[in-house]
């Protein structure tokens, strides 16, 4: 039984179709990539996964236009597409959105706490920090600094670290690299390359495809709201068609 399975998933924004009948799955102890042009629907897949699609819906219920979300997720043989967001961040599906977002106004280390703030023990949640620590040396160099003061780099390490905080079964990764410059991209890519090494399932989003497909042993290719390819790196670089027109390589 896959770990994260996704069947049929549709999302509509008002008239538009974002989803479109998307199927995919995680196993445990896999590193997944998933990628695919600017608009194909990748961050809206990874929102309805962690129920802030869900969210949305409800905050608009009563208001123009209209937010349907159809189709099955179920994680750990558990349904799960009908639960609020928390619920399922509880079950250890945790999102590391795009774009970061800190809070911007604490400290780092303020930040990572916040991410353990259901943690059962304060033992358990100094051992969560070590482990942060070593991961992103840097955010232990600056762990009494304001979040907002960081570069975008760091505050990226400092969003996927948060994620960690709360004992992730599944880390689900939109866009890691975006704005960065390379030297930080490779440290991060690093960074995630040993979470992964160290147990944690990984459905990693990414326009880097060439990074992507070193770290991911199987991959799923999304446009337009749907999936139109599957397989390893070797198999879906082997397709001209897949390499000219989705993959960029």
């Amino acid at each position: 039984m896959p770990l994260l399975e996704v069947r049929n998933l549709r999302v509509r924004y008002d008239k538009a179709q974002i989803l479109n009948g998307v199927s995919l799955s995680v196993n445990e102890g896999e590193l997944v990539g998933l990628v695919g042009p600017n608009g194909a629907g990748k961050s809206t897949l990874l929102r309805a996964i962690s129920g802030l699609v869900r969210f949305e819906e409800r905050m608009k219920r009563g208001t123009h236009g209209d937010i349907v979300l159809e189709g099955e997720v179920r994680f750990a043989g558990e349904r799960i597409d009908g639960l609020a967001a928390h619920e399922i961040r509880t079950r250890g599906l945790v999102h590391c959105p795009e774009r970061r977002r800190p809070f911007r106004e604490l400290t780092v280390l303020e930040n990572l706490l916040a991410g353990a703030f259901l943690s059962a023990s304060k033992p358990e949640t100094e051992r969560r920090l070590e482990r942060c620590f070593a991961l992103f040396p840097r955010l232990a160099e600056r762990k009494t600094q304001i979040a907002g003061t960081l570069s975008g780099g760091e505050q990226q390490m400092l969003a996927t670290a948060r994620a960690l905080m709360f004992s992730a079964k599944l880390l689900a990764i939109d866009e890691p690299s975006l704005g960065l410059a390379p030297r930080i991209r490779e440290e991060l890519f690093a960074a995630i390359g040993k979470i992964h090494a160290a147990g944690v399932p990984v459905l990693l989003v990414e326009q880097e495809v060439a990074q992507v497909f070193r770290m991911a042993k199987r991959n799923y290719i999304l446009s337009q709201g749907r999936i139109i390819a599957e397989g390893s790196a070797q198999s879906l670089m082997a397709d001209e068609t897949l390499r000219a027109g989705y993959l960029g390589l």
